[in-house]
């Protein structure tokens, strides 16, 4: 039996592929681009930010009991991908990446949260 996908999570869904696809172009981008657009800890949250985006949609699209708790972990680094495309001030390219991050940080912030209550529920497991 297929669960029920809400407006909100339709939207996160949206979002994440959104953040996916802007990620992945922008890590393209950055490479030819070279200087600091290649830097070590930039690629690598362009790159941490497409896969995390990915399986967020993924395990919603599914109905995993663990979405919640991957949308907060993917929260967190949407929000440090779109801080380091911030950094890149007047360019385009970087400036969509930055508001698609952004985009999705805010909506899967809102799917995760309550998700530590929800783990501990799910697992039996209490701090």
């Amino acid at each position: 039996m297929a669960h029920a996908i809400s407006p909100e999570m339709q939207d996160c869904i949206r979002n994440c592929i959104d953040c996916t696809r802007a990620c992945r172009e922008t890590l393209a981008y950055c490479l030819s681009k070279g200087g600091k657009h290649v830097a070590e800890s930039h690629i690598r949250l362009l790159m941490d930010c497409a896969e995390a985006c990915d399986m967020s949609a993924s395990m919603m699209l599914r109905g995993s009991e663990f979405h919640a708790r991957h949308c907060a972990l993917c929260a967190e680094i949407c929000k440090a991908c779109e801080e380091s495309c911030e950094e890149f001030a007047g360019d385009a390219t970087m400036k969509a990446c930055e508001d698609a991050c952004r985009r999705c940080f805010e909506s899967c912030r809102r799917m995760g949260q309550g998700a530590g209550a929800a783990a501990e529920s799910a697992t039996g497991l209490h701090a």
